[in-house]
């Protein structure tokens, strides 16, 4: 093997058929002038209905926010599988306070023998005896 192979633990997130790609797509520049312009449009629209404005203005006002708010929410989707990406190309992190393995640890280790911690695989036990008996 001349190439490295990735870990197991280092998955490519798939954004369309493709890994994701942080220089495509929205940034926080792009989010933050959305969420201003959501918080303002939702401070307006129930001040046009109080102040009398034509019901049509108002009209555009909550169907704008109602758009406004499915372009933030997929921005903020997006986003998070960005920060999901990094980290998991970062590696595993171990919770400080854990004493039993984590999900991803016990991923890792399904047929690699034992622990890295040297303690015994949790699900080993769980197939019953080997020669397919019952447990008493």
């Amino acid at each position: 093997m001349t190439e490295l192979e990735p870990t197991p633990t280092v998955r490519d997130i798939e954004y369309k058929g493709a890994p994701l790609d942080a220089e495509k797509g929205p940034g926080l520049g792009c989010f933050w002038s959305q969420v201003v312009v959501l918080l303002l449009l939702l401070a307006l629209t129930p001040l046009s209905v109080a102040w009398g404005w034509p019901s049509a203005v108002s009209a555009v006002l909550l169907i704008a926010v109602l758009i406004l708010l499915l372009f933030a929410g997929q921005t903020v989707i997006f986003l998070l599988r960005l920060v999901a990406a990094d980290r998991r190309v970062a590696g595993r992190r171990r919770p400080l306070a854990s004493g039993t393995p984590t999900v991803g640890e016990l991923e890792d280790q399904e047929g690699d023998g034992p622990a890295p911690d040297g303690e015994p695989d949790p699900g080993a036990d769980s197939a019953g005896p080997p020669d397919g008996g019952v447990r008493e």
